[in-house]
């Protein structure tokens, strides 16, 4: 009776998604399907921005670059079934939906973190050791280390992956969120997956304070360095760097909070998913476009030359 109950289950997750009241749900439906746009078009554009414009082609842009298409990713592959399931009565998602979730949020958002490490290394040497910037940030190594971010992810997915697929489930599948993780798709399995639970958390969580200890003393070291530089110096140096601060505290706050953090607040575990998968995303080209000098000035030329090339027609 045992080995029939862990064999016949449902093929499929219940999805309880964010809320249960109709009106709200119509309202997150406006609003996300919104900001998901404003994500998908700013994103898409500072890549374009990025590869079109000559004067953008140094390593700080490059990692730029390549952060505006994770930040995509990862929007991309929780965000569109969220829009879609605020307007269905039963909100469902197939095993292998499921495990493909689990998949890429933790390939895309395990790169992230590394990603993140390679760009304070990439401010470290052009501020630390500017008069070696060049040599040190070759296109060769650029390409390295975005290789090693995607690497890391696929790694740390992977070992998750392992674990979760060969689960057995029986009884409801019901995930108390709008997408399929780790900790709540182990809760539904039919064995004590408390210790599992704590070990596939620590995997996350090991990599995230790791990265974001690095990063830490990283700019702690950097903002220490320029204060011996004049103030014109000081000054750019601090403007690229609170950026890069900003965007490392509104990624790494939400995703420390929900791996290791030893609480589960169901409803601050919905909060912090939906600010890291749908806002984080959208704040990243905002903080980048508005406090960058050399992205206002790309900005302006490629208004000035769409423009003119209207005008020509």
């Amino acid at each position: 009776m045992n080995e029939l109950n862990y064999s016949v289950v449902s093929e499929f997750f219940v999805l309880l998604g964010l809320c249960d009241s109709w009106e709200l749900q119509v309202f997150f439906f406006l609003l996300i399907l919104v900001l998901y746009l404003v994500i998908v078009l700013g994103n898409i554009f500072i890549v374009v921005l990025v590869v079109t414009d000559s004067h953008l082609h140094s390593p700080m842009y490059f990692l730029l670059a390549n952060l505006s298409f994770v930040d995509l990713l990862l929007s991309s592959v929780t965000t569109p079934k969220m829009i879609t399931d605020l307007l269905k009565e039963n909100k469902t998602i197939s095993f292998e939906g499921c495990m493909c979730q689990i998949l890429f949020v933790h390939f895309v958002g395990g790169g992230e973190m590394v990603l993140l490490v390679a760009m304070a290394y990439d401010r470290y040497v052009a501020i630390c050791k500017p008069l070696h910037y060049t040599s040190i940030m070759s296109q060769r190594r650029c390409i390295w280390l975005v290789m090693i971010s995607w690497t890391i992810g696929f790694i740390h997915s992977m070992s998750q992956l392992v674990v979760i697929v060969d689960l057995p489930f029986c009884g409801p599948r019901v995930v108390n969120s709008f997408f399929c993780d780790i900790p709540l798709v182990i809760e539904l399995a039919c064995i004590d997956s408390y210790s599992l639970g704590i070990l596939m958390n620590s995997d996350s969580g090991v990599l995230a304070m790791t990265c974001f200890i690095v990063l830490l003393i990283s700019y702690t070291y950097i903002l220490l360095t320029v204060r011996h530089y004049s103030k014109v110096g000081v000054s750019k140096a601090l403007s690229t760097c609170t950026a890069h601060i900003m965007v490392v505290v509104l990624f790494f706050g939400p995703c420390i909070f929900i791996y290791v953090w030893p609480l589960n607040i169901t409803s601050v575990d919905k909060f912090l998913a939906v600010f890291y998968s749908v806002i984080t995303p959208l704040l990243n080209p905002a903080i980048y476009t508005f406090r960058n000098k050399e992205i206002k000035v790309s900005l302006r030329r490629f208004k000035n030359q769409y423009v003119k090339s209207r005008w020509n027609l």
